[in-house]
């Protein structure tokens, strides 16, 4: 892991775009993103021990973009299993959302599957990611949970990291693990104790009303803190399930892989009959072909980020400004397309593009952007700033030559 870490540029462009909300139900503080079109049944997406509601951001930047709703969840503080579904059902409630698709890795994954066997009618599909079935092998090895509730918080953290591997890593791989990390230290004693006991508490998953043609399993074939043994539990619990292999990505491949992670995802809510509704993005005219912001925001209340109320009534979290850009460069409509991914160095800027106006967006652009990107970012403004000086002075080179025409 790094020494230090800085957020990556798309993470910033996210937390500007998509306000935080925090509602209180109950004695459960429950912290939470949603952004998308509020007519399509949303996924909601359950992190694992070491996430927060920020891990899943690339997937929400990605697949509301194509015109679905994703819901991404801290797990509060529940010390049993039995807690959390009580819980989840009012947040549920409290959000006025009844019908919902579960994407959960590691715990976020177990919580997930036992939330659909006590409450099927509710759970229309999962994704399930480096997950397991029971909590028999964690107890084992925790001997010392009847006083995780006492721990120092310090300690809490070290016994947390400890399970993700610190090591030679792709650079992607490496970059999800310093994220995450990043996020482990916002996380509260309490938050990580509880987290902790609904791990090793004696619990495990039983029969599910649900098809196993509305599962989707995604696992990493590399290192994850899940053992295999335990993930191949789960495969055998659902024999007809969708099956993803991701070759490599680690514990956190909706960070490290999201491009494969979104497109498995994408690929689920089409096949359950999940309806996306692209013509209410903002920035997509109804027709598809892009263009200005249609305007069609939700509104929003009790959020960390301040929000204009007014025309957001069916896109959640939506851009404080509706002239400002969606959360993604528009252009291809490929599956793999996502913000990080455009390379500045390559693009192509025509004479009405070069205005003293974009020039200044420009330059500020890599302000928000961070280390080799921030190097192209700069490559792309030089280059832009050469080719505006020399259109100028073709311009006026081409004005004297006509006067002196006229003269003679």
């Amino acid at each position: 892991m790094k020494g230090g870490f800085s957020a990556p540029g798309d993470y910033v462009y996210f937390k500007s775009q998509v306000p935080l909300h925090r509602i209180p139900i109950g004695s459960k503080q429950w912290r939470y993103y949603d952004f998308g079109p509020k007519v399509v049944p949303p996924l909601i997406c359950l992190p694992g021990i070491a996430g927060t509601a920020d891990v899943y951001y690339k997937q929400i930047m990605s697949l509301s973009m194509k015109g679905y709703r994703v819901i991404s969840v801290d797990i509060p503080r529940v010390w049993n299993q039995q807690e959390w579904i009580q819980a989840f059902e009012k947040f549920l409630d409290a959000i006025d959302v009844h019908h919902i698709h579960l994407y959960g890795t590691s715990l976020g994954g177990f919580l997930a599957q036992l939330f659909a066997q006590h409450r099927p009618r509710r759970v229309r599909s999962l994704v399930l990611s480096n997950t397991f079935l029971e909590t028999t092998s964690f107890s084992a090895a925790m001997p010392w949970s009847p006083i995780v509730g006492w721990t120092p918080s310090f300690l809490l953290k070290r016994y947390v990291l400890s399970g993700i591997r610190d090591g030679p890593h792709e650079p992607f791989i490496a970059d999800s693990v310093d994220f995450v990390v990043a996020q482990v230290e916002t996380l509260s004693k309490d938050d990580l104790a509880s987290r902790l006991s609904i791990s090793v508490n004696a619990a495990s998953v039983g029969h599910l009303m649900l098809s196993d043609s509305l599962i989707t399993i995604i696992d990493t074939n590399d290192y994850c803190a899940t053992p295999q043994e335990l993930k191949d539990q789960v495969t055998e619990r659902y024999p007809g399930a969708r099956q993803a292999s991701l070759k490599s990505g680690g514990d956190f491949p909706f960070l490290s892989r999201p491009d494969e992670v979104n497109l498995h995802l994408q690929l689920h809510l089409r096949r359950v009959g999940v309806e996306a509704r692209q013509d209410m993005v903002p920035g997509i005219r109804k027709d598809d072909s892009g263009g200005s912001s249609s305007g069609q925001n939700d509104k929003r209340g009790n959020t960390d980020d301040e929000a204009p109320q007014d025309d957001k009534k069916e896109f959640g979290g939506g851009p404080t400004n509706s002239n400002e850009p969606p959360l993604l460069p528009e252009g291809s409509d490929s599956d793999s397309d996502h913000f990080e991914n455009q390379t500045l160095s390559k693009s192509y800027l025509s004479s009405d593009d070069i205005s003293g106006e974009n020039m200044v967006r420009l330059i500020m652009l890599p302000a928000v952007l961070d280390n080799g990107i921030a190097m192209l970012a700069c490559e792309a403004v030089l280059n832009a700033m050469c080719e505006y000086a020399f259109l100028n002075l073709l311009r006026v080179y081409l004005s004297t030559l006509c006067v002196v025409n006229l003269d003679v």
